[in-house]
């Protein structure tokens, strides 16, 4: 993600939430221009069908997921479109029986188009909770990690609060800034397959359902949002988006730290759910869920809450 101006807006349930910390301001940084965004794209019901892939092949974190193409997923009841709202629902499987360490069916879908610039909005009414999951709504460009990770939306176990993270993978430097209301997390955004630690803001907003937000712009950096529902701005629920009325971001990445053009491009979106694997997986110890992390892949009834019900996806320019 990058080039032009992106933003990527998020409505996500994350259960509850965990201790907020040290917050930290500074407003007289620019993270925001004053512009309001028209519609390119408008992914809804079918779309997720029709204009997204089904990913297939075996999970790149290393999680305990069999990734199904979309007939099997939509005969498993894993994805649907819901006819009383219009909604889509990606889900884990809750209903099979599977081996302590074994493979649960998922679902993990990509957008088919790419995009180097734009403002992108992603409606959703609940997302995956529950030991061991790994939701995230995020973007990635080819080649990782040299064109770059963005994610937006991303927890794992029973994580209260929402993590936003950075991965670049070039010798342009790329850190964290100044203006933000989150608690760093860390600092460096270079990332490397053994170090993808990258750079991340936690949130501290305790809330279950809200709006978050990603603004993408190459001449002032990236910059996340997250509101609470009742505080959502009406300028997205009116679909004429402009951060600059949204005040100081959760987190922020100044062009001025980071080569925003150089680490970021060619962004497909992604949406998906794993079980365990690198992060849920290796910080299921100290998540306070019950027994390993293996142990509750066999666990059917703990993912009957491990899924996304998205309202839409928007991108506009």
């Amino acid at each position: 993600m990058h080039g032009l101006y992106t933003v990527l807006v998020a409505a996500v349930y994350f259960g509850t939430l965990a201790d907020p910390a040290t917050i930290l301001v500074a407003r007289t940084t620019q993270y925001s221009t004053n512009k309001t965004y028209t519609i390119q794209d408008f992914y809804q019901a079918e779309d997720f069908f029709n204009e997204w892939t089904f990913f297939t092949g075996a999970d790149p974190t290393g999680g305990n997921v069999a990734y199904q193409a979309m007939q099997d997923a939509v005969s498993q009841g894993l994805a649907y479109v819901d006819d009383c709202d219009n909604s889509t629902v990606l889900a884990v499987d809750s209903t099979s029986s599977v081996p302590a360490g074994g493979n649960r069916p998922s679902v993990r879908i990509t957008s088919n188009k790419s995009y180097t610039g734009g403002l992108f909005i992603l409606d959703a009414a609940a997302m995956p909770v529950g030991c061991g999951t790994w939701p995230s709504f995020w973007s990635v460009g080819p080649n990782w990690p040299y064109a770059g990770e963005i994610d937006i939306v991303e927890g794992v176990n029973n994580q209260a609060t929402n993590q936003m993270t950075l991965h670049s993978g070039t010798s342009s430097a790329c850190t964290t800034s100044e203006a933000y209301t989150g608690h760093v997390m860390g600092t460096n955004c270079y990332s490397t397959a053994s170090s993808d630690a990258g750079c991340a803001f936690s949130d501290t907003t305790l809330v279950p359902l809200g709006v978050f937000a990603l603004l993408w712009d190459a001449s002032l950096g990236m910059s996340m949002w997250h509101f609470a529902r009742s505080e959502i701005p009406s300028d997205i629920t009116n679909r004429a988006p402009n951060p600059a009325n949204w005040g100081v971001p959760v987190g922020f990445w100044s062009s001025q730290t980071c080569d925003i053009s150089a680490n970021f491009y060619q962004h497909s979106l992604v949406i998906d759910t794993t079980i365990c694997g690198n992060w849920a997986g290796g910080a299921y110890s100290s998540s306070g869920c019950p027994g390993t992390c293996s142990a509750m892949v066999a666990n059917a009834t703990n993912f009957v809450d491990a899924q996304w019900i998205i309202n839409y996806v928007a991108v506009y320019q």
